[in-house]
């Protein structure tokens, strides 16, 4: 009988001891000890296993009256008898950050002042030799009941360091899970400068020339850049997404994929696996051995190699579901703040997503080096943020370090869908949903007087978003649009800047249903030189379309009703003409 599955569990212990289904990820603390680094921070996306690893260093590392030995006896690592012998020697200092996600800072800094008071409560036994000064343990019973003075908690992992140092004789580890959820939230809800202010404080105490540490794994999603939080920690190494180091400790190899596959009997599903939760590449070019054939020969051009990984998160529910197929990942998160920057995205922005969300590419630079106040002021980091939050991936990038030139998609279909349900959330929410709704049945029935009701209103509403009076505002309702018809996409398929009849038609509205009507949309601006009133500019856009042929892919689709819009705008005053 198969194991059950550890869906929502990612306590190391808990996993072992109730004989879960494991993926052995122990190596991890082999590569850790051979690298030697004194911080070490892990990026990587939400659900891939983060915080179960970082509870297996916990309880592999450190000394407690319960010996843990027990729970690796029959993983990799307990065949490495040199690294078997860190095991239960050092003090561990274990914070985890996961879910502090809180709207207000107030709420943030007292869930922060938890979770510090629970890790000195779990050392009170420090109060009981008589090692510390009074004023030392004033201070510890202070956190203990969250009543020190902020100074004093930005100071706790230096000085926790310091008493596990001074009682155990051995320099502790510390371990921080999910480091920067407080700084999502700080971020979205407004509170950013006062959680990274403490935040830096915290971890540059405990993490820069701490003399009491022994090394420090740090995890989140980000690495908020150098001059925001960590700040002078010269020692800090960082194995992101771009770096091969750790590449396979989080998330699923294919060979992992194939024994959870075939230990649950769907080993058949596999392509099909693929397609829904594969796809994120990590690391550099893989090494390629040269085939012996080819030694001494001219090189031959090989397609570059990276480590591609599944979404664990996701594969265990796909598995638990009974092989159902799902948006398991994209439900674990609010989205808050990917919902934030497709709003004030910029024009170009929207016309690289309408790329992506045709599972096309678009060619970037990404960088480990990026701050939250940059992402919706600079399109790399805005990119970057994308990247390695998860919502894309690499097929192809250059071998740079913190920054690379890389070709950007969508990982894989569970992700593609939730970036076009994100748009489609946008779009629905922001203007009600009854009016969307309604604008989008309108379009597709060819009802255009209704359509042009709800659109004005549509416009009226949410287009501040944009800058309509920018040089070129035909492209700024050209990226509107193309959101906005990201809800006809399960019966339509939306067609931009492409070449038909004599000519580059705006938007295409394909149905699937070659009976339906299908719908030319051509966008004009206003121009009082041009055209004397806003009709006359409606006409001239409409005897585009019928000049240029712009029909002519429709009726090679077999499409006999086409409906032939115009959409001249004034700023935000928006007139449709119709030929049908």
């Amino acid at each position: 009988m198969p194991k059950p599955l550890p869906i929502g569990i990612d306590d190391f212990k808990e996993v072992i001891t109730g004989n879960y289904f494991y993926i052995d990820k122990t190596l991890f603390i082999q590569e850790l000890l051979k690298s030697k680094a004194k911080v070490t921070l892990i990026p990587r996306p939400r659900r891939f296993g983060k915080t179960l690893n970082m509870t297996m260093l916990k309880y592999f590392f450190e000394k407690s009256e319960e010996s843990h030995r027990a729970l690796f006896d029959d993983l990799a690592i307990a065949q490495d008898k040199k690294c078997m012998k860190h095991q239960s020697r050092y003090p561990v200092i274990f914070l985890t950050f996961k879910d502090i996600k809180s709207k207000k800072w107030e709420d943030c800094y007292e869930k922060l002042k938890r979770a510090i008071s629970a890790e000195f409560e779990r050392h009170r036994y420090l109060l009981q030799k008589n090692e510390l000064t009074n004023q030392q343990q004033e201070d510890f019973k202070q956190i203990i009941n969250r009543n020190a003075a902020q100074a004093t908690f930005e100071n706790a992992l230096q000085d926790l360091s310091f008493y596990l140092q001074k009682y155990h004789n051995t320099k502790p580890i510390i371990i921080i899970d999910e480091y920067d959820t407080p700084i999502h939230a700080g971020f979205s809800y407004g509170y950013y400068d006062d959680v990274i202010s403490f935040m830096r404080g915290l971890l540059c105490g405990g993490l820069k020339g701490n003399q009491h540490l022994a090394f420090a794994i740090l995890t989140g999603i980000l690495r908020v850049a150098k001059e925001s939080i960590f700040s002078g920690i010269n020692n800090l190494k960082v194995c992101s997404l771009l770096s091969n180091r750790h590449a396979d400790k989080f998330g699923f190899t294919e060979s992992e994929v194939k024994q959870l596959l075939a230990s649950y009997k769907f080993t058949s599903k596999l392509e099909d696996v693929r397609s829904w939760y594969n796809g994120y590449r990590v690391g550099q070019r893989l090494k390629t051995p040269t085939p012996p054939s080819q030694r001494g020969k001219q090189k031959m051009t090989l397609a570059p190699q990276f480590l591609s990984v599944y979404n664990p998160w996701s594969l265990l529910n796909f598995v638990d579901e009974g092989g159902t197929f799902g948006p398991y990942w994209v439900n674990t998160s609010d989205n808050l703040v990917i919902q934030q920057l497709l709003q004030q995205a910029s024009e170009d922005v929207k016309k690289d997503f309408e790329l992506i969300l045709e599972n096309k590419t678009v060619q970037k630079y990404i960088s480990e080096d990026i701050t939250f106040s940059a992402v919706f002021k600079n399109t790399d980091a805005l990119w970057s943020f994308l990247f390695f939050a998860g919502y894309l991936t690499f097929r192809n990038r250059t071998n740079l370090q913190i920054t690379c030139e890389a070709t950007l998609a969508a990982p894989n279909q569970e992700v593609l869908g939730c970036l076009k349900k994100l748009i489609d959330q946008w779009f629905t929410e922001s203007s009600g949903a009854d009016t969307y709704k309604n604008m989008l049945a309108a379009l597709a029935q060819g009802n255009t007087p209704a359509f042009e009701r709800y659109f004005q209103q549509h416009v009226v509403d949410n287009l501040s978003y944009f800058d309509v009076t920018q040089k070129t505002p035909e492209r700024v309702y050209h990226a509107y649009v193309l959101g906005m018809l990201v809800g006809l996409s399960k019966t339509h398929e939306i067609k931009s800047n492409r070449e038909s009849g004599l000519g580059c038609y705006d938007v295409y509205i394909i149905p699937h249903n070659p009976t339906h009507p299908g719908t030319i949309i051509e966008f004009k601006a206003f121009n009082k030189k041009e055209d004397p009133n806003l009709n006359a500019a409606a006409q001239s856009a409409l005897a585009q379309i019928d000049n240029m042929q712009y029909e002519a892919e429709l009726r090679s689709r077999g499409i006999k009703k086409i409906i032939k819009l115009a959409i001249v705008f004034e700023g935000k005053k928006v007139f449709i003409a119709v030929e049908k």
